[in-house]
């Protein structure tokens, strides 16, 4: 999903733009004036990259050459180990719960402490 503004006449539009089978359509946001749309947008921007509030987690590498999807994992264990409750909300909003409980049970990076700490926090100790 991608958000494309479309200027027409003197006022911006926002646009979803979102694959269906082969054909990407584009479905209507709103007008960019509106506040709701700009926060909406603001919203979908903060989950398909990582901020930069959020560099001291990824410290040793540049946050343009992560990828969400691609480095899911490498994200996943290192806001995990080395994240704040700010990550935590973060990272829930991109990765499922489903999704963190298991890089957090197939981890070999995340440390003895850390993997206990957030299997009770989860609540997945049978996971």
């Amino acid at each position: 999903m991608a958000v494309i503004i479309k200027k027409i006449g003197k006022n911006k539009y926002a646009y979803l733009a979102v694959r269906e089978g082969k054909k990407v359509v584009h479905k209507y946001m709103g007008s960019i004036n509106n506040p709701h749309i700009v926060k909406m947008i603001s919203e979908m921007k903060e989950i398909s990259t990582i901020p930069e509030r959020f560099r001291f987690i990824f410290w040793d590498t540049r946050l343009s050459n992560i990828h969400i999807k691609r480095n899911a994992r490498y994200i996943i264990e290192r806001v995990l180990e080395f994240g704040n409750t700010d990550a935590l909300n973060w990272l829930q909003k991109v990765y499922t719960v489903h999704n963190i409980i298991s890089v957090l049970s197939l981890s070999k990076v995340i440390s003895g402490k850390s993997k206990n700490f957030w299997t009770i926090w989860f609540g997945a100790a049978n996971a």
